[in-house]
């Protein structure tokens, strides 16, 4: 079986490569297509492939300004041959999705989102305040053009594969398709409970970026008597900085065993972002810890517990608790409610086996061979009834 991978394009590891990453471990022999592929920034169990790039590659200051070459990358993608392969499996959350199968290739998408730019998350990528009218009226017809491709290439995939619920729920929402849901996989043997039982602060992580609204989290701190450490990097850290009270406290970026430290260390994790999964949660929930998280987006799937209106009488298992508005105000309320309540570590961090990179190669390999076999059986027509309740 000749199998093609396609994914949006390799210039580090992030979640999205970790997924790529342990499909490719599935198949020896796949060969990975991308955008442009920096091989110094990606682990060798994807350079151990052979990976084709396209035009994008070579544009000129690429490395610096590849996401200026947005518009061109529809074009970059749908160059790419895949006839004489039985599979094209594309990981995507841009246009990898929009790849052209060959005549008798099956397509399945690993969608970690729909691009979120240019749907639901388009005044966060760009805001309109601060822009010259010109430029942001340009992004907008790009952006309206990807739109549309992003829609019509829907169709280009047999079989759709979701990250989350709630991203499932925007492949219906923006596709009008069904998928099935297979969590990405964590990496639950390093990211494991510490010998320390000291908790003597909360932590956020992940990108300083406006959709995390770490703004709203540092504010429900001000006059706290509690400390609050940030790490993680982005542009808006030095707007951070400059707000922040002198119970917050800033590390930057670091790497993964110092971040795990942190994590062990925690009283819990404070997530206010509406994420498409998210990984960090995950990875502080199997190093034991509760988070504390707005109750909307992939957390929904991953954070078991109550909510900061209904957490009275709640009495099952439980790995963290959900406040209901992305305001400073909600987050100081469910730390109010969080000092009432006991969690038990162990069975936090058992909790989130069920995401590890065992049960992901697993799902996936059952899920591609199940299709597969229903594909070359019965063909195309009815694949999604057959195989997506």
């Amino acid at each position: 079986m000749k199998v093609a991978l396609i994914h949006d394009w390799l210039n580090g590891m992030r979640g999205g490569e970790y997924v790529l990453e342990a499909i490719a471990g599935l198949f020896p022999e796949a060969e990975i297509f991308a955008l442009f592929c920096d091989p110094d920034k990606i682990s060798e169990k994807i350079t151990s492939h052979k990976i084709v790039t396209s035009f994008i590659q070579n544009l000129p200051l690429r490395k610096s300004y590849y996401r200026h070459y947005l518009p061109f990358f529809p074009a970059a993608i749908e160059r790419f041959n895949f006839d004489g392969f039985d599979i094209a499996i594309s990981s995507s959350h841009c246009v990898a999705k929009g790849a052209i199968p060959g005549k008798n290739t099956l397509h399945i998408c690993y969608c970690h989102s729909p691009m979120r730019y240019v749907w639901d998350r388009f005044d966060d990528y760009f805001p309109r305040s601060g822009m010259n009218i010109l430029k942001y009226g340009f992004i907008k017809m790009i952006t309206d053009r990807l739109r549309k491709w992003d829609v019509k290439t829907a169709n280009r995939v047999d079989l759709f594969v979701a990250n989350s619920n709630f991203v499932k729920w925007r492949i219906g929402e923006y596709y009008r398709r069904s998928a099935a849901v297979i969590h990405p996989p964590v990496d639950t043997e390093f990211y494991t409970p510490g010998p320390s039982d000291k908790r003597e602060y909360f932590i956020t992580a992940g990108a300083l970026v406006p959709y995390k609204k770490t703004e709203i989290i540092i504010e429900a701190f001000r006059n706290l008597d509690e400390r609050l450490i940030v790490t993680g990097d982005g542009p808006d850290l030095k707007k951070l900085v400059n707000i922040a009270p002198d119970n917050v406290e800033f590390t930057g970026w670091l790497d993964r065993e110092k971040l795990r430290d942190y994590y062990r260390g925690c009283k819990a994790l404070i997530f206010a972002g509406i994420e498409d999964f998210g990984i960090i949660p995950v990875e502080v929930m199997a190093c034991g810890r509760p988070v504390i998280a707005f109750n909307k987006g992939g957390l929904v799937d991953t954070v078991v517990g109550p909510s900061t209106d209904n957490f009275r009488g709640y009495n099952d298992f439980k790995s963290g608790l959900f406040f209901t508005e992305q305001t400073a105000p909600s987050i100081r309320h469910a730390l109010d409610i969080f000092t009432i309540m006991e969690f038990d570590s162990d069975s936090i961090s058992e909790h989130t086996q069920k995401f590890s990179k065992k049960d992901f190669s697993y799902s996936v390999r059952e899920f591609i061979s199940k299709a597969y076999d229903s594909f070359r059986d019965n063909g195309k027509a009815g694949l999604e009834e057959r195989l997506i309740s």
